[in-house]
């Protein structure tokens, strides 16, 4: 278990799976679009080179603005997407970590509390070493902020694996996972990045990102695009 881009680029050349978590919202945004039928293309610039980008492969783009209009990074603007569509969903922490991880030649999978128990059991289907990574957040000057709804998520996905091979971090993921678990909803608001959602309104995704095993489907990235299996 390792956090951020940096820790992506430290682990995903030993691994054969990485499972990226960012609670807050890009994997759990993932993991509602792919119930919708929806494919997501992760795209780890937020500026103006992501709306080109989405003209040029003929996809729709997801605001980088929740008060956007249309689908944007917050999970509950997602629930309209059509079956088949192609969103590019742009963030500078989990898409980024998904793409690296994916140029390193590692398979790459989408996690959060949503899907942590199916994700458990997709990576324990297969042989190989799992790195599992915190995305976290982003101070104002590029640095890694930890984000403890990301070390939660990553610890509820670890508690369906086995404990034996786990690292000492992935172990301490998984007690905060268990810490937590009674009051999820509470844990996730409660966290800095839950009150600046409430604060700003997005108390619904706060909500959504919080209910743990919503989902059996793991989105996979495969030829650029999360889709659900």
């Amino acid at each position: 278990m390792e956090w951020g881009r940096a820790g992506v680029q430290l682990l995903a050349g030993e691994a054969d799976l990485v499972i990226v978590v960012d609670v807050l919202s890009f994997t759990t945004a993932v993991s509602v679009a792919v119930e919708c039928g929806a494919a997501v293309i992760p795209y780890r610039f937020r500026d103006a080179s992501a709306a080109s980008y989405a003209r040029g492969i003929g996809a729709t783009l997801a605001s980088s603005d929740r008060n956007g209009p249309g689908p944007t990074l917050s999970p509950a603007s997602l629930a309209a997407l059509r079956q088949g569509e192609r969103l590019v969903l742009p963030s500078p922490n989990g898409a980024a970590c998904a793409s690296l991880a994916a140029e390193a030649g590692a398979s790459v999978v989408a996690g959060c509390l949503r899907n942590a128990g199916a994700v458990a059991r997709f990576a324990t289907s297969r042989s190989g070493t799992t790195a599992v990574i915190a995305a976290g957040e982003l101070w104002p000057d590029g640095g890694l902020r930890p984000a403890v709804e990301d070390l939660i998520g990553v610890g509820a996905v670890l508690a369906g694996m086995d404990a034996a091979s786990m690292s000492p971090e992935a172990r301490a993921a998984t007690a905060a996972y268990l810490a937590a678990r009674d009051d999820m909803l509470g844990a996730l608001t409660g966290s800095a990045s839950g009150r600046e959602l409430v604060d700003r309104g997005f108390s619904e995704d706060v909500v959504i990102a919080a209910r743990l095993d919503a989902t059996d489907l793991v989105p996979v990235l495969a030829d650029g695009m999360f889709q659900g299996q």
